[in-house]
């Protein structure tokens, strides 16, 4: 009987705290293994709540796991100090990326056919409801029209959009789109420790078009410094410090969202 991926038979290790995470980095960055090998055993918990989310596509969990990983350990190789941000919040787009590439390579991709019998439904309904009301139909509105869970809808919007990017916009929600990065944090499975220095809506609203097209093209098109200078025409340290600047005002937002929440705790 083959034992599927879960998180009771996921090896546990314990959990690195920062300063442990960066002396790891810096072993490893040195050469050594064991410090290498901790660092990929330490974060195999973040491998594992990131890769549920692509539970619906139709893949083993444990291919998508090892995919994962192979994120994880570019993440670990790439990583730079002088971004002055935790590994996690580099590590998690460059993982995501690497399932995204690995599930936009391997064609077709299998979407099942419930999801898209159910985006024909949504389809329809979004246009009967929209010349109905005279504006663009919500999720909420058209998941009361079809009778579904909202949530089903959004899953089957993201499987057959498969989007590449925690910036494309899966659904316009009432005044507000949503994106694959909304989902990812709206994730009742995803431990909250984890979560704490993904970019939030607010903060991509505070980075440049700019910004976010050389995060997207670093983490998940797993181009060079030097590949997107080329693309965009600017030289190989002019994006070192737009990635660099972008990656520092998410840490510093992130931080902000931190101490609000933490302010609001208090007055409780």
């Amino acid at each position: 009987m083959i034992q599927r991926l879960t998180e009771m038979n996921l090896p546990h290790f314990p959990l690195l705290n920062d300063k442990e995470m960066m002396q790891n980095l810096h072993a490893a960055k040195e050469g050594d293994t064991v410090a290498r090998e901790r660092l990929i055993n330490c974060n195999l918990k973040l491998i594992f709540n990131l890769v549920q989310r692509f539970s619906h596509r139709g893949y083993e969990m444990e291919d998508l796991f090892q995919i994962g990983t192979i994120g994880l350990i570019k993440a670990i190789d790439k990583f730079d100090f002088s971004y002055g941000v935790k590994f996690s919040t580099y590590a998690v787009p460059m993982i995501i990326g690497e399932i995204r590439r690995f599930l936009r390579d391997d064609h077709p991709v299998k979407v099942p056919r419930s999801y898209k019998e159910l985006v024909y439904k949504v389809n329809r309904a979004r246009d009967e409801l929209s010349a109905t009301l005279g504006r663009e139909a919500t999720i909420g509105e058209i998941a009361t029209n079809i009778g579904v869970d909202r949530e089903d809808i959004v899953a089957a919007l993201e499987a057959i959009q498969s989007p590449t990017s925690i910036y494309d916009t899966l659904y316009q929600d009432d005044s507000d789109p949503i994106f694959v990065l909304d989902q990812l944090s709206e994730d009742k499975g995803l431990d909250p420790s984890w979560l704490e220095k993904i970019a939030l809506n607010e903060v991509l609203d505070k980075l440049s078009e700019r910004e976010k097209r050389v995060l997207m093209m670093r983490f998940f098109e797993d181009k060079t410094q030097s590949q997107i200078a080329s693309l965009l025409n600017l030289s190989q340290v002019q994006i070192s410090r737009i990635e660099r600047a972008a990656l520092l005002r998410i840490r510093g937002l992130s931080q902000i969202k931190d101490s609000s929440s933490k302010d609001s705790t208090d007055l409780d």
